[in-house]
């Protein structure tokens, strides 16, 4: 259940835990952004939150957005079954891929092989089914979102992509629309519940800041890494904090894909941080820190 706990209107600054994550990122090779909010109290740790990061595959919370939209307009219909064409494949190790050409797959699978597995094959198809990169990019203007746009297969914005990739965002921006999911507060209860229900089945959770929440407190999360990018937005329904974490990195020296990878090993050690700092009496520690 979510937790609605009394909530303060102004959001107030958390200096302790800002040093704290101030210290865990003091030397990190490459360039971070953060944003943590306890939704319970309102405070805010914001670093460089304001600035545009690569979304990766985060992008497909701006797809799932469009989605919405168009399910909440009728134009779309979350039982419907879809054909897959061999056109619409995206080179890679995606399920959706190794579908054969004309066979026939529910929306509602198509949407959680986007979320939950990150298939590229079906994110694309996605954003197509939802209007496009414009069509999503006139949603999220809609919303306020002023960092968030899709790059990818959207006209005008070639030479955006040629920077961003797939798509843009910054911490604070990402963090709000969690948030706002959370509270229902985007289209109506009934999609925020749907669109919080496809956010909490993520299969990446061995590397990810994510692997450091407890496998019994529910998360909602995406994810989003290519070779200098790893980034990761969870709100994390923690029975007396609840909170939201962003924690972004671009032009990373790291590249390599190993568990060890330094921008992965941040987030981990910055997920740990936090849900000690928010609860402190459960006393979990991950088995899988290192």
């Amino acid at each position: 259940m979510k937790h609605f706990l009394t909530v303060v209107v102004f959001c107030l600054a958390d200096r302790t835990l800002e040093k704290k994550l101030l210290s865990a990122i003091e030397g990190f090779h490459g360039t971070t952004g953060i944003l943590v909010k306890n939704l319970r109290t309102g405070s805010v740790v914001a670093i460089n939150a304001d600035t545009i990061f690569p979304t990766a595959s985060i992008v497909k919370c701006s797809i799932l957005l469009g989605i919405m939209d168009k399910l909440e307009k009728g134009e779309l219909h979350y039982d419907s079954a879809h054909v897959y064409r061999d056109s619409l494949l995206y080179e890679g190790e995606d399920i959706l891929g190794s579908f054969k050409d004309g066979e026939k797959i529910l929306l509602k699978k198509i949407m959680m092989l986007m979320l939950t597995t990150s298939d590229n094959t079906a994110s694309l198809w996605l954003q197509k089914l939802a209007g496009g990169g414009t069509r999503i990019n006139t949603i999220l203007d809609s919303l306020g979102f002023v960092n968030t746009r899709v790059n990818s297969r959207t006209p005008g914005r070639e030479s955006i992509r040629a920077v961003y990739g797939w798509g843009q965002t910054s911490p604070g921006e990402m963090a709000r629309m969690f948030e706002l999911i959370y509270r229902n507060k985007i289209f109506s209860p009934a999609a925020c519940d749907r669109m919080m229900r496809s956010l909490g089945r993520n299969y990446w959770d061995v590397d990810e800041g994510i692997s450091q929440v407890p496998p019994y407190i529910e998360v909602f999360s995406k994810n989003g890494c290519v070779d200098a990018v790893r980034s990761e937005v969870m709100l994390v329904n923690a029975p007396h904090n609840p909170y939201i974490a962003c924690i972004f990195t671009k032009n990373n020296l790291d590249t390599s894909w190993k568990h060890t990878n330094e921008a992965w090993t941040l987030s981990r050690k910055i997920s740990a941080m936090l849900w000690s700092y928010f609860e402190p009496k459960d006393g979990w520690v991950s088995p899988v820190s290192e």
